[in-house]
C-alpha cells in the first residue's frame, strides 16, 4: 500500500511540475509577442515622426524633378493625383528655374494621362517664367506620350521609343469554351446594352460598333491633345496616330520630340540650373512598413497562435 501512495504521490508532483513548465513556456512566448508588437508600434510611431516625402529645396536656385516610372493609373506612383501634387510643389517653389517631368512609362488610363495634361498646362500658365520640359528615357508611349506632349519641349536619347498614338479596348471571349464544358450562360440584365462585350457571350456586331465608336472618340481627344501640345513642330504622316512607335532619333524628325539630351544637360545647358531638387510623390518609408506590415502581420500572428495552442478564429 504504501508503495502504490508513493508512486501516486510522485506522479502527481511530475503532472504538476510538468503542468508548471508549460505555463511557464506559454507565458515566455506571450510575453516575447507583446514585446514585439510593443516595438513594432513605437517603430511606427518614430518613423512617422521623422518621415520624409522629399521635395524639399535646398535654398538656393535649382532644377526641380518630377518622375513618371511605370503604368500611369489610380492608386500607382504614376497617378494623376502624386504627380499634381508633385508638380504643384516644384512650380510653387521660389527657387525653381525650370521643372523637368522625367517619363519612362508605357502609359496606362487615358483618364489618368488627361488629368495630367490638363495639370501641366494649367501650371505653364500659372507661371510662364518657368519652363516645364519632358525628359524620355526608355519608354514613352500612349499615355505617356499624351502626357509629354503638354510641355514646352521633350527631350530624348537617340534609342528612346515614342508614340504609340492610340487607344486600345481589350477583351476576351470564352463561348466556346463554355460549350465544350457544358457550361451555360444566365444572365439577367436591365437595359439592351448592359451586357455590352461580355465575355461569356457572343460578340454582337452592334455591341461592337459601340466600344469601336467610344475608343474612337477618347482617340480624337489623344490626337486633339498631341496636335494642341506640338502645334507647328508636328509633321503630320499618314501613320503618326496610328498606333505606330517611334525612336527617339525619328521622333525629333516627325517632330514629335525636339533634342537629344537627358535629365543633366537639360538642367546644365538649358534650365541653366544644374543642382537638382526631386519632388516626385514616392512612397514613404511609413507606407512601406504598413504595406509590408499589413501582408505579413497576419501570417506571423496565426504561425505564432499554432505554435502557442492559441486558435484564432
Amino acid at each position: 500500500m504504501a508503495d502504490s501512495d508513493g508512486q501516486w504521490e510522485r506522479g502527481l508532483i511530475e503532472k504538476l511540475a510538468t503542468e508548471a513548465l508549460k505555463e511557464q513556456r506559454r507565458a515566455r512566448r506571450w510575453g516575447i509577442f507583446w514585446k514585439l508588437l510593443t516595438f513594432a508600434y513605437i517603430t511606427v510611431v518614430i518613423v512617422l515622426a521623422f518621415d520624409w516625402k522629399g521635395g524639399e529645396s535646398k535654398g538656393g536656385r535649382h532644377t526641380a524633378l518630377v518622375e513618371i516610372n511605370g503604368i500611369i493609373g489610380p492608386g500607382s506612383d504614376a497617378s494623376a493625383e502624386k504627380v499634381a501634387i508633385a508638380l504643384q510643389s516644384a512650380f510653387k517653389d521660389k527657387n525653381t528655374q525650370g521643372v523637368v517631368l522625367r517619363i519612362n512609362s508605357p502609359g496606362g488610363s487615358p483618364v489618368q494621362s488627361q488629368n495630367i495634361y490638363d495639370e501641366m498646362q494649367r501650371l505653364r500658365l500659372k507661371y510662364p517664367a518657368i519652363p516645364l520640359y519632358v525628359v524620355v528615357e526608355d519608354l514613352c508611349a500612349s499615355g505617356g506620350y499624351y502626357v509629354a506632349a503638354a510641355a514646352d519641349k521633350i527631350y530624348v536619347a537617340k534609342g528612346s521609343i515614342l508614340g504609340s498614338i492610340g487607344v486600345r479596348m481589350d477583351n476576351f471571349g470564352v463561348v466556346g469554351l463554355m460549350e465544350k464544358l457544358g457550361v451555360e450562360r444566365r444572365l439577367i440584365t436591365a437595359g439592351k446594352n448592359k451586357a455590352l462585350l461580355d465575355p461569356f457571350l457572343p460578340l454582337e456586331e452592334s455591341h461592337k460598333q459601340i466600344a469601336v465608336d467610344l475608343i474612337g472618340e477618347i482617340h480624337q481627344q489623344f490626337i486633339t491633345a498631341v496636335r494642341e501640345g506640338r502645334g507647328k513642330r508636328l509633321k503630320e504622316t499618314p501613320d503618326m496616330f496610328s498606333g505606330l512607335i517611334w525612336s527617339g532619333a525619328k521622333s525629333i524628325e516627325l517632330g514629335l520630340a525636339d533634342a537629344v539630351g537627358g535629365l543633366d544637360y537639360v538642367a546644365r545647358e538649358v534650365i541653366k540650373a544644374e543642382d537638382i531638387v526631386d519632388y516626385t510623390q514616392k512612397e514613404n518609408i511609413a507606407e512601406k512598413f504598413a504595406r509590408r506590415f499589413g501582408a505579413g502581420a497576419m501570417g506571423s500572428l496565426l504561425e505564432f497562435a499554432a505554435r502557442s495552442g492559441l486558435a484564432i478564429h
